[in-house]
Formats: structure tokens, sequence, C-alpha cells
């Protein structure tokens, strides 16, 4: 047996409703909704997570997989992994090479670069300010030892004859390259783009590569004529400067992703980007996106795909214009296909297009939000009637930081009753509530709110809180018998249950996969026992043998509470005569 209740109040405070769409709050400030778009090639999933400007709790990040360049991971883990330091919700990040997981664009995080931007599509970065940059950025990335400035690349394998360093973002090791040479920079500074970075030559190395990168420190790798200006120019103990100009410089850029191709400029579907993808990628299929509205909030986007009946998924054109509508000025896609992927604390939001579902990727843009965390209670109704079920309520708030809190439960009274405060180290704490007060009394039934304020250890004040209901009208459902043999005059099951106080009532029959049967009865009943009976038909059609639910809803100043319990049909047929 199962309770569900929803009220006018907890819609209100936790659910906005736009014209098409339930909007779900996710954490303070982020918010997800699905919508489903009817066009003529089918019907579209798009789903979309609103978050603010980036900026003080909020930020908005790239994340790489197992942390390195090298390797993929599900976004699902990703965030996992993070959830202990901040509340993660977002998609996935940049097209990748399929073999090693490499992304195919720039990654920057905190100001430091990761990988180079891709000359011939978008890269999308996010400024100090939490602005969002989408345009086709460069790198001419140099070093220069004892001997003039020479070109070299950011984390790749170099070519025949070519430089490339290595970062502590690629990996524990170099790669593995016959006949190179190797020059271990330590200390090195960051990968900070436009500025000289000065190092030291440590140590030289001639061989296969797989050189230790040692931590704050780099490798430079060389092959060919390249290894022999490395040995010449660059020996041990030798001052070296590299530099990793960007064009543009994208000053004031700390976070980047690489994706394209752009999808909405100052305020526009973009339908030419004149960007280098191929004509299976421009073809209708799942897609990811980032976009920013004109007042700095970011939106993030999923259309699923490839799924004929549920969702046919988009062009990168419908994309943008599907961008504009939810009020985006500028916009860039991300990896899409099989790689778009929504989620949050670690739980899909969409459904993957992959047979396997969830694909392991390169990358992930996810917002973080630093401050307290109120999860859902686990209850929407708290119903301590002593029928064994929703009976104690389950309620928890997440600290990622330190912090000085206070915790109240707030009731349709606007009394605070207080349930925790003091200085917590940072975790989840779980606190439980029957719905009495601590003289053991029974509080008053309506709309909750579980209140969490939180002042960190930086001294950064953050709010939470999240509602559900206290209702008694609806207890002791029981179905019997269990088993219904359905036949033109055969007999009925009966619903009994029972009601505090007058409700309106609707019984219903839903099959195992939940769709509605059998509508059995909309009336209003007053408190006390009841019983509701039905006879296994919707109008004249009987009931196939299987599995349904008998769900009892009843509705009054208090909301709409549900009670639902199984019972299984078999089906007889008249016997024939001899």
């Amino acid at each position: 047996m199962r309770r569900h209740l929803v009220t006018t109040a907890l819609l209100a405070a936790v659910l906005a409703a736009p014209a098409d769409a339930g909007r779900t709050l996710l954490m303070p400030g982020v918010t997800y909704e699905r919508r489903v778009e009817f066009t003529p090639h089918g019907p579209v999933a798009v789903h979309v997570i609103n978050a603010p400007k980036p900026g003080g709790l909020w930020s908005v990040k790239p994340v790489l997989s197992n942390g390195v360049i090298v390797g993929r991971e599900r976004v699902t883990a990703m965030q996992r992994n993070l959830s202990r330091g901040a509340t993660v919700a977002g998609v996935n990040g940049d097209l990748f090479a399929w073999a090693d997981g490499r992304p195919s664009g720039v990654l920057m995080q905190a100001g430091v670069l990761a990988t180079p931007p891709s000359p011939d599509r978008s890269s999308a970065g996010f400024s100090s300010d939490g602005a969002l940059r989408v345009e086709r950025v460069r790198l001419f990335p140099t070093w220069r030892g004892n001997g003039q400035r020479r070109p070299m690349i950011l984390n790749q394998v170099p070519g025949a004859n070519g430089v490339a360093l290595f970062t502590p973002a690629w990996g524990p090791t170099t790669p593995a390259v016959a006949g190179v040479a190797e020059a271990v920079l330590a200390p090195f500074p960051a990968a900070t783009p436009n500025l000289d970075l000065i190092g030291s030559v440590a140590e030289v190395k001639q061989g296969g590569g797989g050189t230790s990168i040692p931590p704050g420190g780099a490798v430079l790798v060389a092959r060919g004529t390249g290894s022999q200006r490395l040995l010449a120019e660059a020996p041990v103990g030798t001052p070296l400067v590299a530099r990793l100009r960007l064009n543009p410089d994208w000053t004031g850029v700390v976070e980047a992703i690489g994706g394209g191709p752009v999808l909405v400029r100052a305020g526009k579907p973009v339908f030419r980007h004149f960007e280098l993808f191929s004509t299976a990628q421009l073809a209708r299929n799942p897609r990811t996106a980032v976009g920013q509205l004109a007042d700095g909030r970011i939106v993030l986007v999923v259309v699923d795909g490839r799924q004929p009946g549920y969702s046919v998924g988009m062009t990168n054109f419908e994309l943008g214009q599907a961008l504009v509508r939810l009020g985006a000025v500028s916009a860039s896609g991300l990896d899409a296909g099989g790689s778009s992927t929504m989620a949050f604390e670690g739980q899909l939001l969409n459904r993957p297009s992959d047979p396997g579902g969830e694909r392991e990727v390169s990358e992930g843009l996810f917002v973080f939000y630093t401050g307290v965390y109120v999860a859902p209670a686990t209850e929407p109704v708290l119903s301590p009637n002593g029928d064994g079920v929703a009976e104690t309520q389950a309620l928890s708030y997440k600290l990622v930081r330190p912090s000085s809190v206070t915790v109240n439960l707030i009731g349709p009274d606007k009394a605070a009753r207080p349930l925790d405060s003091g200085a917590k180290g940072l975790g989840v704490y779980r606190l439980g509530w029957a719905g009495v007060s601590t003289a053991g009394t029974p509080e008053p039934e309506g709309t909750w709110r579980l209140a969490v304020t939180a002042v960190d250890d930086q001294g950064q004040s953050s709010t939470a809180d999240r509602y559900f209901a206290l209702n008694r009208t609806l207890g002791g459902l029981s179905v019997s018998p269990s088993v219904l043999l359905v036949r033109p005059n055969g007999p009925s099951v009966q619903a009994s249950f029972t009601l505090t106080r007058p409700a309106k009532v609707a019984a219903t029959i839903s099959s195992a996969s939940g769709a509605l049967f059998a509508v059995v009865a909309r009336t209003t009943l007053d408190a006390g026992a009841q019983t509701i009976g039905w006879n296994g038909k919707a109008g004249r059609t009987l009931a196939h043998s299987g599995r349904y639910t008998f769900r009892i809803a009843a509705t009054n100043e208090f909301g709409r509470v549900e009670l639902t319990a199984p019972f299984t049909v078999r089906r007889v047929t008249a016997a024939k005569g001899g």
C-alpha cells in the first residue's frame, strides 16, 4: 500500500507550472522541467535546467571524466564523485575521441588550460563575471629554451617532427611513443593562457615515453627534428619559457568547454554556422546545449532522440529555435547523439539513446551549488494514523562546508518548531518526525515546511526548504479478495478504508503498466469506515488476467491524499455444455 499527496500549497511552493510542463526545484535557484513538443517529424522530449547567473554560491564548470584528459566516465558517476563538495546538476560536455576519451575542443578550469580549442568549431567560455562567450578561438602555443621561440601543441601526441607540452591534466604519465626526447620541467606554473610560463629543465630523457608528469610541473615531448632541437636547446638546468596564446585572448574567461556549433547569437537562432561537422552529426539527433538568458541566468538543455514514438530529436537549427523560445540570447551546442545526458546528483533526468543506456563520455558541464541543500521529504504526505503507511517523515539536509545551522519545521499555523541547530561539519544530516509535538500531542494537519539556514566557514549564508503535508484523512486501505475471478456475472472486489473527516473520494483501477482501466466511483463520503466495490468491468469490457491496482483518492481542505493496494484478476471462461 502506498500513499501520495498533492496540495495547492505544495504545488505553489515547490513547483512553478509553465504552459506545457511542470518546473521542479532541484536545489536552491536551480529548476528542472521536461517539455514535450509535437512536430511533423514526431514527438520531441526536451529537458531543461535553469540556473542563476554564475557567482556566489553558484558556478558553472566543466568537469573531466576521472579527473584527467584520457579516459571516459558516465555523467552520473562524475556527479556522485563530486557530491561531497557541492550539489551538482548538469549535462555531458564536448565531443571526444572514442578510443581514449580525449576532448576534441577546449577545456579550461579555473583559468588553467587543459586542452586546446578546435579552430573549426565554437568554444563556450564563462568569464569571472558569469557571462557566456561563444566564439571560435585558436591557440598558438610556443616554447623557448636557449634558442628561438618554437611551436608546440598542448596535451596531444606530437606529430612526426613535433613537440608537445604535457601537463598534469593529461594524466600521471606521458603517452608511450617510440623514439622521443623528453624534458621534465619542475617546477613549472599552471598552464594559464597568454602569460610567459617559466620553468626549469630538471631532467632530459630519451626513449619510449611513459615519463611521470610531476605535480606542479610538466613534460615537453619531442619527436624527429623536434627531438634534436629539444636536446640542443633545453639541456638540464636551462630556464624554459612556454606561452599559450589565445586568439581572441578571452580576457577574463576562467571556465571553458568545446563543442559547437553556435546555436544562438544576439537572441536569434543561427541557421548557417559554417562549422566543421559531418552530415550525420547535422541530422536530426539527440542534442545537448548550454545558453544564457538576457538576465544572465544559465539554461542547460538536452533533447532526447532516436526513439520513435517517444522522441525523434532535433536539428541544430531547431535546437537554436527552442533555446530562443526559452529566452536564450547566446548558446552553443555540446556533444550530441548517444552522449546527450542530463542528471542531478548522480540520477538521470533524461533517456539517453544508446541501447545500453547512459554512455561514458569525456566531460560534463555542471552547475555547482555550495550552500545548504535540503532533499525532498521521503513522504509527500505524512499520515500517522496507525495504518502502517507513512507513519514517520524522514528529512535530511546536506552541508558541503562546515557551517552553523538553524533547522525548523514551520506548520500551517506559521509557528516554528526547532529540529536542529549549532555548528556542523560537512555531510548529510538526517532527521525524523512523527507529526507530534515535543509534548506528544498531534500537530495540526496541512502544509508543512522544513526550513534550513546555514552560514558557512567563509561567511556565506544560504537557505533551503522543502514542503510536505500532514494529513490523517485517509487510512487503512485493504482489498478483498486478493484474487478476483472475473466473469460476466461474477463477484466484486471490495476496497475498505476509513476517513477521519468528510472528503470527496475518487476510486479508480489501474493496470500493471499504470494505465487507467476503470473509474469506479466519484462521490462525497462522510467520516468513518467505507467500502467501494468493483465488478471487474470497464463499461461492458471485462478485465483481462493480470495485476491491477485499486486507488482511493480523498480530497478536502487539507489537500488530496491517495492510497493504493494491489490485487490480481483472473478472467474465467465459461465452460461449454456437452
